[in-house]
């Protein structure tokens, strides 16, 4: 009996090692693609040097429409509002826009930051699981307090 109920209990202990060793994400769902509030952009969130980051993998207009004032029209999109401009000509479509971030539980990540390719401005940033379906970002600068909110769906 003694033995029976020591194999149980190893064999428990193992599965709570890997449900705990293979990535709270994995079993609450942060990783995978997610469409940004207004569905211009789709950002895939991935494992990136022992953090999660993310990157644009789709945008509703890839290109510059006709007439565009800034001379580019039909071309693909660019960091045009980048303040380096070194970084101005690099594509919009695979751009890296989530760094850093770590669970730090309760279907939260934090310690990250969040690039906004439309301001050019880079936030700290705050990411909630609020369903299998729903992210919510909180992006701010200082505290949390001072920021804004953006809901992403699968």
């Amino acid at each position: 009996m003694k033995k029976t109920i020591a194999l149980i209990a190893v064999i428990i202990l193992c599965w709570l090692s890997q449900v705990k060793g293979s990535g709270t994400d994995d079993i609450i769902g942060i990783l995978g693609i997610w469409n940004n509030e207004d569905g211009r952009a789709k950002i895939e969130v991935f494992h990136c040097d022992g953090h999660y980051c993310g990157r644009i993998v789709w945008l509703k207009e890839p290109n510059y429409p006709p007439g565009d004032k800034s001379g580019l029209a039909g071309k693909p999109r660019v960091d045009l509002e980048n303040p380096n401009r070194d970084l101005r000509g690099r594509p919009l479509l695979g751009l890296q826009i989530m760094t850093g971030f770590d669970y730090l539980g309760d279907g939260v990540w934090g310690k990250g930051t969040i690039y906004d390719p439309e301001s050019g401005h880079t936030y700290k940033g705050k990411i909630t699981v609020e369903s299998p379906q729903r992210l919510i970002l909180r992006g701010y600068i200082g505290i949390p307090l001072f920021g804004r909110t953006s809901v992403w769906s699968r």
